[in-house]
């Protein structure tokens, strides 16, 4: 099978959170600065989630560039993590309205270890299908840094319950960790290796 419906059906899935997460953001009803101040937590929990979103966007983005075909497991792996992906919305909104409390900031975490979990689903479907000789297993490689992000996950979500801002402040460093779009992947498409 080809991979443009794939690719298009994430597109829009990936859009539609992005939507309802900006829905999610009140107006406040006074016109000061102190109003807005005000929504510091659902702001920057918005901001964060965002970026993770965009972060998933790119490398899915990259990863099915280095593919040619898809079949059945692979599409049940990509709605895998479009499941995942789905309930960042629910844990974002519950850790903003509850100032980053305990339990939305460890759920935030655990959301953020499945959608991690999911994508390297994906991500070896993928392999399967093309081949461990392929451009994408060759790019991968050992996936030093899809490994540190679940790690850190796993460190993140019980420190949540001995300080919410150290699990804030790693779920932040995994995200400056994928800021910039994976380069294994754009070095090996752009510079495929004759076989």
């Amino acid at each position: 099978m080809g991979k443009s419906r794939v690719e298009a059906f994430s597109d829009g899935v990936l859009a539609i959170i992005i939507t309802i997460m900006v829905l999610e953001l009140k107006v406040p009803h006074e016109p000061t600065v102190e109003a807005v101040a005000a929504l510091w937590p659902v702001i920057t929990s918005y901001v964060l989630s965002f970026v993770y979103i965009g972060i998933y966007w790119n490398n899915h983005h990259h990863m099915f560039h280095a593919v040619t075909r898809v079949d059945g497991g692979v599409l049940w792996a990509n709605l895998h993590l479009l499941f995942w992906l789905s309930l960042i919305p629910f844990v974002t909104a519950w850790m903003g309205e509850n100032h980053f409390a305990t339990i939305p900031t460890a759920a935030y975490g655990v959301v953020l270890l499945m959608t991690g979990l999911a994508y390297l689903v994906l991500q070896t479907s993928l392999i399967k299908r093309q081949g461990v000789d392929s451009m994408l297993a060759t790019a991968v490689g050992s996936d030093f840094k899809g490994k540190i992000s679940a790690v850190s996950y796993l460190v993140a979500i019980p420190a949540a319950f001995v300080s919410r801002w150290l699990a804030g402040a790693i779920y932040v460093g995994v995200a400056l960790l994928w800021l910039v779009p994976d380069r294994r992947i754009e070095r090996a498409v752009d510079h495929p290796v004759p076989r």
